[in-house]
């Protein structure tokens, strides 16, 4: 029998050993916080690209006052409505990024409701505690 465990190619490699409650913990809290600066980052490109719109709006005003080539003009507003675009696009996805950090936030709680208690009890108990399993019943 061969140890090796078949894996499909867009996944990637399982990292570390077996489960336990520290490294779930670890890897909520890092996805919690992961989401969090993802959030905070899209909200701040969205600020930027609605001011780089809303300067691209006035140089296009200033070009028409200056009589500048209809085309650049129209170039300069295209170049804003893409901005918004951009500003648009990325507030839906901070949305969303507000959602896995909430959700995620939810599962570390959840996590450590349910087996906190549990994971201090086994380190409390100066006796070795059996393998994972042992105690199934069939």
């Amino acid at each position: 029998m061969s140890d090796l465990v078949p894996r499909p190619s867009h996944l990637p490699a399982a990292r570390g050993g077996s489960p336990s409650f520290t490294r779930l913990a670890a890897r909520t809290a890092a996805l919690t916080a992961s989401a969090l600066a993802l959030k905070e980052g899209l909200w701040s490109l969205q600020r930027r690209m609605r001011h780089d719109a809303d300067q691209a709006d006035h140089l296009a005003d200033l070009c028409v006052a200056a009589e500048v080539e209809p085309r650049f003009t129209g170039l300069i507003n295209e170049a804003a409505g893409a901005l918004r675009a951009v500003a648009e696009a990325s507030g839906d996805l901070a949305r969303t990024a507000d959602q896995v950090q909430h959700d995620s936030q939810d599962l570390h709680d959840a996590h450590q409701q349910e087996y906190r208690g549990v994971y201090e009890a086994v380190n409390a108990s100066g006796v070795r505690q059996a393998k994972p399993g042992f105690y199934r019943t069939r």
